[in-house]
């Protein structure tokens, strides 16, 4: 078996569904305070990091005549130049600037003959500020692992202030291993097709076994599996639309503690109050268009099945719950028990495990059937939107001694859906990315504005509890 790592098949979905108009890169905006450093700086500091992601230093390899899906290999001539980037804002600038100059980043591919990432330093944000806007392909991270470039970048605590006194450490040494050649990859991706099945099967009848747990997992996802084959398409509303080119980029900032506090509404999760204040934000969305709203819309929420083994691991180990958000329901209190009973319903009906059961069968398709039932999974709309919410760290964080002050995720557009949320808790607040559809979404900046309307009205109807002294704030 040679050394290389091939694409799984929930992986190699991601490169299946991107076009032109739709992009397939998660991203974040992070804005720091303080005196940006130079791009030698954050170059050198990219360098001395690179071993702890190696996924960051291969790019794809394509298998002939499509035998097998794609497979990661080192990149021998890995010039930081290419990814590593430097630009300023216009004098004056500030968040509408680097709003807009985030949507243009944002859409643009990444060229997959080259590793699939860049980090672009942003100046002349003003106020003693500066961003950095990172782009990764989703084929490579999925938002919840914690190996990503960003993340090792970032120090806490002691660390940052050592850090920033001595500078970059020095470069570990680093061999790139040969490439196999056209002919090898086809032979290997025949090896994989044939021999996958059979060692799945052998495995699955020794005790504790990686192969035994896939074979188990798919058992445990057959019923839950069924259900899903039973959704039909999402509601229909303006939301989904074809994608063009171009897209809009909004950010804010919620008060944590805010949500925290209106989550003693019903008792449910940050996550409940979250997806509540989405579903408010959307209702003031549509009939701002002159649409009635229906009774709900469906969003796809992303669900981290990753182990604690397989943390450190890359690619993507995500399911999907499908959540109805009540957007046809005018009362804030009432929208928050709705969407904390569905969430303990489809957690209790392993919608999930029927989901990463999916992704497994998957690995069993040929590489072109696959992406045949990728791209019509996309135009069957089984989902209005994506509504992403990660964990966050609640410390601050720093990059060469400058402390992050927010940082907001991107997720992607699929193809029909124009509307992305993505959610970060970070250090007392929940960072927002919107993204939307150039042309589609000319409203997006009313749905950053009603999204903390819906978060304090929905805090001030808790009884008996004085609402938190923090702020959310458009960033």
């Amino acid at each position: 078996m040679t050394w290389h790592e091939r694409l799984s098949a929930l992986d190699a979905g991601f490169l299946d569904l991107e076009d032109d108009a739709t992009p397939m890169h998660v991203g974040a905006v992070a804005v720091f305070g303080g005196r940006p450093p130079s791009r030698e700086e954050l170059e050198a500091l990219v360098a001395s990091r690179l071993d702890r992601v190696p996924r960051y230093r291969q790019r794809l390899a394509a298998v002939p005549f499509g035998l097998g899906r794609p497979v990661w290999v080192d990149e021998p001539q890995l010039d930081l130049g290419r990814h590593v980037h430097r630009t300023s804002l216009p004098p004056g600038g500030g968040a509408e600037a680097l709003a807009s100059l985030a949507a243009e980043l944002l859409f643009r591919r990444l060229d997959r003959a080259r590793p699939l990432w860049e980090l672009w330093l942003v100046e002349g944000l003003g106020r003693g500020r500066f961003a950095l806007v990172s782009k990764t392909h989703h084929c490579m991270i999925d938002g919840v692992s914690g190996v990503d470039l960003a993340s090792v970048l970032l120090d806490s605590g002691p660390a940052a202030g050592r850090e920033a006194a001595r500078g970059p450490r020095p470069v570990p040494a680093w061999t790139p291993r040969p490439s196999p050649g056209a002919i090898a990859r086809a032979v290997d991706a025949v090896r994989d097709v044939v021999g996958h099945p059979l060692a799945l099967v052998r495995g699955a009848l020794s005790p504790r076994t990686e192969e035994r747990r896939v074979v188990l997992e798919l058992a445990a996802g057959l019923k839950p599996l069924l259900d899903l084959s039973r959704l039909g398409p999402a509601p229909p509303c303006s939301l989904n639309r074809p994608v063009g080119p171009g897209r809009r980029w909004e950010a804010l900032s919620l008060d944590l503690a805010t949500v925290k506090h209106a989550r003693g509404a019903t008792g449910g999760t940050v996550n409940d109050v979250l997806l509540a204040v989405v579903a408010g934000a959307l209702r003031t969305l549509l009939l701002s268009r002159g649409e009635e709203p229906p009774e709900s819309l469906r969003v796809l929420v992303p669900v981290s099945v990753r182990t604690a083994a397989e943390r450190a691991t890359h690619g993507n180990q995500v399911a999907a719950v499908f959540c109805p958000l009540p957007v046809g329901e005018p009362d804030p209190l009432a929208r928050l028990t709705r969407v904390s009973r569905a969430m303990k319903a489809l957690k209790e009906s392993g919608q999930a495990v029927g989901a990463r059961a999916l992704t497994l069968l998957g690995d069993f398709a040929p590489p072109t059937l696959a992406a045949r039932a990728a791209r019509l999974q996309a135009t069957a709309r089984f989902y209005n939107l994506v509504v992403t919410n990660v964990p966050g760290p609640q410390a601050p964080l720093h990059l060469l001694g400058r402390t992050l002050l927010a940082c907001h995720p991107a997720v992607p557009l699929a193809p029909g859906t124009t509307v992305g949320v993505a959610l970060l808790s970070y250090n007392g607040s929940v960072d927002v990315g919107l993204l939307g559809d150039a042309a589609k979404t000319p409203d997006l900046a009313l749905l950053a504005a009603a999204l903390p309307r819906e978060l304090e009205l929905l805090a001030s109807l808790v009884p008996g509890r004085p609402v938190p002294a923090g702020r959310s704030r458009r960033r």
